[in-house]
């Protein structure tokens, strides 16, 4: 099969041209113009390789990258980069980027960087299968945290809406369960950043709005009140109105 490849780019003629250029190597291509759809792409569905522009309006790749590494996915990274000094590379390497290119790039070498990042992830024939993850054991009640009508069990890494199960992602149970241990706080961003990511990506920043969404989606229910509140101008508090 094909392998897959996520592209983030908000140059409209660069994605362009560089998705035909791709899907006509082979790869199948999803295409966006910025760092948000970035990240809700690659938990819709995960690709083998992405492929990230640094410079991007909103959330941009090295934050891309930042999220993705703190989340624990490890899928390789390719950067397209039109900044040439060493510090910047270096910083898009210390986001977990696994690799970059720098524009004006020749399409032959994201190529040959594509497969070498590929070949480095690619399964080895002879290697074990993995053992199947451990079913969780449900908890004992003294274990669970409760709030506003959540309750999680921090062990299991479980969370339920009175008696809906959530799906939740890592990140997305780290930041409930801070607002659940918290509730009735307002958490200034800079706090949940640092609690959740362990850096601040500064003011401009929309990776906690994003996430925050993300979980307002899951929680929320018809005819029950919203549990995630905003604070303009300072964070986010959990209770229930």
């Amino acid at each position: 099969m094909a392998p897959t490849v996520l592209l983030a780019e908000d140059d409209r003629a660069i994605r362009h041209a560089l998705e035909r250029a791709l899907t006509l190597e082979g790869y199948r291509v999803t295409a966006v113009a910025d760092g948000v759809e970035a990240l809700a792409q690659a938990h819709r569905t995960p690709p083998d390789v992405l492929v990230l522009d640094v410079m991007m309006p909103g959330i941009d790749g090295l934050q891309v990258c930042r999220v993705l590494r703190a989340e624990g996915d490890r899928t390789p990274i390719l950067m397209l980069t039109a900044l040439v000094e060493t510090a910047d590379r270096i910083a898009g390497l210390d986001a977990g980027a696994d690799d970059y290119v720098v524009k004006p790039f020749d399409v032959e070498e994201v190529f040959a960087r594509l497969r070498a990042l590929l070949r480095r992830t690619a399964p080895r024939d002879d290697a074990p299968e993995p053992p199947p993850p451990p079913l969780p054991v449900p908890a004992p009640e003294g274990r669970l945290i409760e709030a506003a009508g959540l309750r999680m069990d921090p062990r299991a890494r479980r969370a339920w809406r009175g008696e809906r199960e959530l799906e939740l992602t890592r990140t997305e149970f780290e930041l409930l369960e801070l607002l659940v241990r918290n509730a009735g706080i307002v958490l200034d961003h800079s706090t949940i950043y640092d609690r959740i990511w362990g850096y601040d990506f500064g003011p401009g920043s929309k990776n906690l709005a994003v996430y925050v969404g993300y979980l307002r989606r899951k929680l929320d229910q018809p005819g029950a009140p919203q549990l995630i509140h905003t604070v303009r101008g300072v964070g986010y508090v959990l209770r229930e109105d």
